[in-house]
């Protein structure tokens, strides 16, 4: 059995199109999707605000439609998605998304829209660890999803319940509805059933990670950027993840969600038997670290903690409407305003990719993008 490949690339402001496009060649883009098949680009809207490291990045979508187009794959969409406490809107035009759809034609759909697809409901063929007692009443899916590609466009960052975030949670917000917070107590085997999923409906599955700004702290919002240059892509979703966790400097094998899948054989969590193109990563440790952002200290006793048993009260009740609402103030109104927006700031003027970032406020007026059928 041939080993799983995972492409690696240090770049730069003025080369980074061209290396995603590169990228894509080395990871086996052209052998793991169908040509045949439409082919649904994930990007990932972890906050509306553009922070860096919490969302795609305007390069990496581009250098993502560029490699699909030339790659010869005619048939691309856009599917976004909300939660709790992002909106779909404002992340797409706040992080630059809206002005490369109009110009490359990309149709953009919403998961939550029934005019653009709807809920049906779906029996995995894959013993599930969490999905089927988390939703008793049936797994439900976009039926949009089902026969297609599926590029997922996460970034390196940690996340306060994970450890790290990657390719595998990226289908989190695709794959699931609202009620996905459901799930938190089950996180783990929730990304684990999500990629055993996908591997049933997607003709292929991609993921092309940006690492040029990477993401420390307790993510996925809350965090401290720092400028690393690297990107990544691989077409497995394990693989991948773990390659990005040890670039973190955290042990892949550690991380209950990478284990897991790679115990189910969904893919390769150990980096010693993974095969890595590209750049020379062997000294790369960066010692992040996840902490706490202070409301995160509530979801760890309510998710994992003693409050555990009182999940149905507090999330399945209209006292859910209380914690979004404090999750939506901290955020919004606090973290934002207060400090994350100087962060943000201070990039966009003092680093190479920020500078970059103004480049794409430039080439386009943000409106709201056309949805497809619209």
């Amino acid at each position: 059995m041939s080993k799983s490949t995972v492409a690696v690339l240090k770049t730069s402001p003025e080369t980074v199109l061209e290396d995603y496009q590169k990228l894509a060649g080395m990871a086996g883009m052209s052998s793991a999707l169908d040509r045949s098949a439409g082919t649904i680009l994930k990007d990932n809207i972890s906050w509306h605000f553009p922070f860096p490291a919490a969302n795609t990045s305007p390069w990496q979508l581009e250098g993502a439609i560029l490699a699909l187009r030339n790659g010869g794959y005619g048939d691309i969409s856009c599917v976004q998605n909300k939660t709790v406490v992002t909106d779909a809107f404002k992340g797409e035009d706040l992080n630059k998304y809206v002005p490369l759809f109009r110009e490359y034609g990309i149709p953009v759909l919403f998961n939550f829209r029934q005019t653009d697809m709807r809920w049906i409901a779906y029996k995995p063929k894959a013993r599930m660890h969490a999905l089927d007692k988390v939703f008793p009443d049936g797994i439900q899916i976009p039926d949009y999803f089902a026969g297609k590609n599926i590029v997922h466009l996460p970034t390196v960052k940690c996340h306060i319940y994970t450890t790290t975030t990657g390719a595998m949670k990226n289908a989190f917000g695709g794959l699931l509805n609202t009620r996905r917070h459901y799930t938190h107590s089950w996180i783990h085997e929730t990304l684990v059933d999500l990629l055993a999923i996908q591997k049933e409906i997607h003709t292929g599955i991609f993921a092309m990670v940006d690492g040029t700004t990477a993401g420390d702290g307790p993510g996925p919002r809350t965090m401290r950027p720092v400028v690393k240059n690297y990107i990544l892509a691989s077409s497995d979703q394990v693989a991948v993840d773990a390659v990005s966790a040890k670039l973190m400097g955290f042990d892949p094998l550690g991380i209950r969600y990478i284990r897991m899948a790679h115990e189910d054989g969904l893919g390769t969590g150990d980096v010693r038997d993974i095969n890595l193109e590209g750049a020379d990563i062997t000294g790369e440790s960066w010692g992040f670290t996840v902490g706490n952002n202070g409301v995160s200290l509530f979801g760890n006793l309510a998710w994992f903690g003693p409050l555990k048993g009182m999940q149905k009260l507090f999330f399945r009740t209209p006292m859910v409407h209380a914690f979004i609402l404090g999750s939506e103030t901290y955020h919004d109104y606090y973290r934002w305003p207060v400090r994350d927006r100087k962060v943000f700031e201070q990039w966009r003027r003092n680093t190479p990719w920020g500078r970059l970032f103004q480049e794409y406020e430039r080439r386009g007026t943000a409106v709201p993008a056309v949805p497809a059928g619209a």
